[in-house]
């Protein structure tokens, strides 16, 4: 498995968003259209460096912005909890807050970007590549899980409460499953190619980032880019 590197231990994981197939009535389908032409339901999940999936949040509109169902995992008496001076890695779609650290906007992100000799140049984009080279655990563990469990791909027929239990059941056996060595439907680190990262939301509303938070990232490039030595990532 990917592992950060030891500068960068307080990193616990990761978190984004997936869509699954859902059946809703016509009267509020729309709203669980979103990007998709069929209605889908928005999963937000997180997952350590194992690929284990550490917490699940199914059941919301696929239109709704990750952002906010981060938010509401936050708010909710058992929801999501990050321990002090831990952080996730998080898509520019999100702010960087107190345990959540995205990308640089603006600056090269992806592995393919830095092929060959195009090596990152400044700190910016040193930090922007370790983080893409840690963030795909998230699209892998998707990944994993859709090819194990095609149900949650398939047009489903069941209420939609059962339907969001169904996606929370499939993950906690993806996660028994791989407590006993690592199979075929996980995509192979070295030919995987990740997703772009998802952009602000689409109805332009602002999400604001923490200052404290933002400084802090800087530290950690500061760190990454004065100690990168011989090494080019």
């Amino acid at each position: 498995m990917i592992r950060p590197p030891s500068t960068e231990m307080d990193c616990i994981g990761a978190i984004d968003g997936t869509r699954v197939h859902a059946r809703v009535p016509a009267k509020i389908s729309a709203a669980f259209k979103g990007r998709k032409h069929y209605p889908t339901q928005n999963v937000l999940a997180a997952v350590d460096f194992d690929l284990r999936f550490t917490y699940v949040l199914a059941g919301w509109e696929g239109s709704a912005h990750d952002a906010f169902i981060l938010a509401d995992a936050l708010e909710r008496d058992d929801g999501l909890r990050v321990p002090p001076g831990k952080f996730y890695l998080v898509d520019v779609g999100y702010a960087y807050r107190p345990g959540f650290v995205p990308p640089y906007r603006g600056t090269r992100y992806h592995l393919k970007e830095y092929g060959e000799r195009n090596y990152p140049t400044n700190k910016k984009e040193l930090f922007n590549l370790r983080h893409s080279s840690l963030r795909v655990t998230i699209e892998r563990a998707f990944d994993a899980l859709k090819n194990r469990f095609r149900i949650l791909d398939n047009n489903p027929y069941h209420p939609f409460k059962t339907q969001v239990k169904l996606v929370l059941a499939c993950c906690i056996l993806h996660n028994w499953i791989i407590g006993h060595g690592q199979d075929e439907v996980f995509p192979n680190e070295a030919t995987w190619e990740p997703n772009f990262c998802s952009t602000a939301p689409a109805d332009g509303t602002q999400i604001d980032d923490n200052v404290a938070w933002g400084t802090r990232r800087n530290e950690i490039a500061n760190d990454m880019w004065n100690n990168r030595g011989t090494s080019h990532v």
